[in-house]
């Protein structure tokens, strides 16, 4: 990693997963995080919002920060079930995720409804990681870039900055399927990115981050993280077990 490279950030995706019980994972994280390597990179895990205040209070003081899944546009209103970014931000939170393709497949969300709950995060003062991605069919047609492209433009708000914004790429056909594309596929699409981000942001775009997910494991973490422009991973089920987040941090050892 050079100098010129923004700060990586390895950052869990716990999805649909844990229960109180489950907060001795973050705390084995917390106590397991190298302090050396905390000072180089940033380390976030995304539990159910049922355990954000929870982690957040457990992971005080530490290297290791909390942030949500999934925000509602609104700040407040009568969207029953839903969660704003600033009941996130109120519980400690300060990132969510948005966009990723489980919502947008799931629950049918459009690229304006992901720019949407982008520009809710910034307004609570969280950081919004932003996914990107396409499916198998998708890709097997050749339409990776344009797929790509095209969700970014739709998804990412005018004014994005650094501080505020991480862009994950993750094809869609490589979360939980164990199948993990090449280093030049990774290399392709996230050089598109960081071009799509400098023609539309200027300088700005060359300091968002932009993280790798789909598959992500101690095992290969390596490799995918030195690919040119890949800033970080968007880890899966492998940020559930505090051993293998931790070996997949450890690639910035």
């Amino acid at each position: 990693m050079t100098s010129d490279r923004p700060r990586p950030l390895v950052a869990g995706n716990w999805k649909m997963n844990g229960t109180r019980a489950s907060q001795a994972v973050v705390e084995a994280v917390r106590d397991g995080l190298d302090p050396a390597l905390a000072g180089r990179i940033d380390v976030l895990v995304c539990p159910p919002a049922t355990l954000v205040g929870a982690f957040a209070q457990a992971l005080a003081g530490s290297a290791v920060r909390v942030g949500g899944q999934d925000v509602h546009a609104a700040a407040s209103g009568a969207h029953t079930g839903c969660v704003s970014a600033e009941m996130l931000a109120d519980l400690g939170a300060t990132h969510t995720i948005v966009g990723h393709s489980e919502r947008r497949a799931d629950h049918h969300e459009t690229d304006a409804d992901v720019r949407a709950k982008a520009l809710a995060a910034h307004r609570a003062g969280l950081i919004a990681i932003l996914c990107v991605g396409e499916t198998r069919a998708e890709r097997e047609a050749g339409r990776t870039l344009d797929v790509v492209r095209g969700q970014l433009a739709g998804s990412l708000p005018d004014g994005a900055t650094a501080a505020a914004t991480v862009i994950a790429y993750e094809p869609v056909w490589a979360i939980g399927t164990g199948l993990t594309p090449t280093a030049a596929d990774v290399a392709e699409v996230h050089g598109l990115i960081r071009r799509e981000l400098a023609a539309r942001l200027g300088e700005e775009g060359a300091r968002i981050r932009i993280l790798y997910g789909g598959s992500v494991k101690p095992q290969n973490a390596a490799e995918l993280m030195a690919v040119p422009n890949v800033d970080g991973a968007l880890v899966g089920g492998a940020s559930l077990k505090a051993e293998d987040f931790l070996g997949i941090a450890a690639a910035y050892c």
